[in-house]
């Protein structure tokens, strides 16, 4: 069985994007790891953030998390004065969506990467299966 260990995340200042997240999360501070500040997720999978000269490109990065982890990372994003969607394209700002009966919010961080609370797994109501390998 096949677990997700880590990912990198590509930065320009590794100390602000990693407290940035720690921040909103509650989480304990980055620890260091090489070159890397590591952050550490309560399922064991760390978000390892290298700092790199030039553009970032964007990802998206989806955070389950409980209802009452949303309401105080939602406190600290709205109290922070940041912008947030309900939505990825960014198309309904200042909102939450409620699929799948939950409650899930986007919002960017410092380097624009799509960050993602959500209180339900995405398809957790719909009966979806997962995609049989080819």
């Amino acid at each position: 069985m096949a677990e997700l260990n880590h990912t990198i995340v590509w930065c320009s200042d590794q100390l602000r994007s990693a407290q940035f997240l720690t921040d909103i999360l509650g989480l304990p501070p980055a620890r260091t790891f090489f070159h890397f500040l590591v952050v550490d997720l309560s399922n064991g999978v760390s978000l390892d953030y290298y700092q790199k000269d030039g553009p970032v490109s964007q990802q998206h990065y989806a955070f389950l998390v409980s209802d009452e982890e949303f309401d105080a990372a939602f406190g600290r994003i709205k109290s922070g004065g940041l912008e947030y969607w309900a939505d990825p394209a960014r198309s309904q700002p200042g909102e939450i969506n409620t699929h799948f009966g939950g409650r899930g919010v986007y919002f960017a961080d410092p380097d624009d990467h799509m960050l993602e609370l959500i209180t339900t797994p995405y398809g957790s109501e719909s009966g979806l299966q997962p995609a049989s390998p080819q």
